[in-house]
C-alpha cells in the first residue's frame, strides 16, 4: 500500500467485509494459476493433449517448487473458512473445480473413454502434490506423482492411433 501511496483505510473502504477482500484476491489468483497453467501445459506438451496431461506434474512442480511457497492459496483458505457457504470458500472450490474441468478438456481431447474419472482422480493426486511439497519440501514427492500419473493416464487413455 505505501508503494502506490494507499492508505490501509483508503484500500478497506473497496471491499465491504475482509471476506469479500479474500474472495476478491482467490479471483485474481484463480485467473493467473488457470491462466498461467494451461501456458505452461502448451509450452511443455505442445498440441498433443497426452503430452499435456504427461506434463501436469512438472508444470506443478515448477510452479510449487520455488522458494516461497507456502502451499496452496486455495488449500490455505478453505482450511482458514471451512464453512463451505462462506464466500472465501466457495471461492477456494470454484478454482478446484476449475482446474478439475481444464483437466477433464484434456483428458477428452486426448481420447479418454472417461474424461470425468481420470480428470477426478489427476485432480486427487495434484492436491496430495500441493499438501506434500508444502509440509515435506520433498522434489522427489513431486518426480513420485508425476509417475503415478503417467501410469494413471496409460491405463485411462485408449491407445494411440
Amino acid at each position: 500500500m505505501a508503494e502506490v501511496g494507499v492508505t490501509k483505510t483508503t484500500f478497506y473502504n473497496h471491499f465491504s467485509s475482509k471476506d469479500d477482500l479474500v474472495a476478491e484476491v482467490l479471483r485474481q489468483h484463480d485467473r493467473w494459476w488457470r491462466d498461467t497453467f494451461r501456458e505452461r501445459l502448451k509450452l511443455r506438451g505442445g498440441d498433443s493433449a497426452r503430452a499435456q496431461l504427461l506434463a501436469i506434474f512438472d508444470v506443478i512442480g515448477e510452479m510449487v517448487q520455488c522458494g516461497d511457497y507456502n502451499g496452496c492459496y486455495f488449500i490455505n483458505v478453505a482450511v482458514q473458512f471451512p464453512q463451505p457457504h462462506d464466500p472465501a470458500h466457495l471461492a477456494a472450490a470454484q478454482h478446484k473445480q476449475s482446474m478439475q474441468d481444464i483437466v477433464r478438456e484434456i483428458a477428452a481431447y486426448a481420447g479418454a473413454p472417461d474424461p470425468d474419472r481420470l480428470a477426478g482422480e489427476l485432480s486427487l493426486l495434484m492436491e496430495g502434490a500441493y499438501v506434500t511439497q508444502q509440509i515435506m519440501r520433498d522434489p522427489a514427492k513431486m518426480n513420485l506423482a508425476k509417475e503415478l500419473a503417467g501410469e494413471l493416464i496409460e491405463r485411462r487413455l485408449q491407445p494411440s492411433s
